[in-house]
């Protein structure tokens, strides 16, 4: 089984989660009438405007790599399933969710459930990245949890 992903190509998924993500959290910022919802929100698509630079500027030192698998194709096909389950991998995705969010609980949700499937997805990227890299990666990762903590904290305060 050929590869199905090269590591240029997560990299690029995780850029377009990126651009997702700031589509998706401007789009709720214009739909929600609470001033801290809204400031929150506004935060949030500055941080995902960041993390595509971040990953441009990773991008251009990945190289293919090749990930110590247990049979051949193992660890691309894992990323291609995590890629085919995240809908935020898909071009223009942020807007069309964001639309869909009734209230601002259930955009607050989305954005949680967004938070999380990222921190998965670049998990799983960490493998495919110059160890270099990977201190890149693991801060933001660890963004993304404070983003997924101050969702949280949002949530209950609504």
């Amino acid at each position: 089984m050929g590869n199905i992903f090269a590591g240029s190509e997560i990299v690029e998924i995780g850029i377009q989660i990126e651009k997702n993500g700031f589509d998706f959290y401007t789009a709720l910022t214009g739909q929600t009438k609470n001033a801290k919802t809204k400031e929150i929100l506004k935060f949030l698509a500055g941080e995902e405007k960041k993390h595509i630079a971040v990953f441009k500027g990773i991008l251009s030192a990945v190289q293919t790599y090749e990930p110590a698998e247990s049979y051949p194709g193992e660890y691309f096909a894992y990323m291609n399933a995590l890629a085919s389950e995240y809908v935020f991998t898909q071009k223009d995705k942020g807007k069309e969710i964001a639309k869909k969010a009734v209230g601002d609980k259930e955009a607050i949700d989305l954005g949680i459930n967004f938070e999380k499937d990222s921190i998965v997805f670049y998990e799983g990227m960490k493998k495919v990245i110059p160890e270099y890299d990977l201190k890149l990666v693991d801060q933001l990762i660890a963004q993304e949890q404070k983003h997924l903590q101050i969702l949280s904290d949002l949530k209950h305060g609504l």
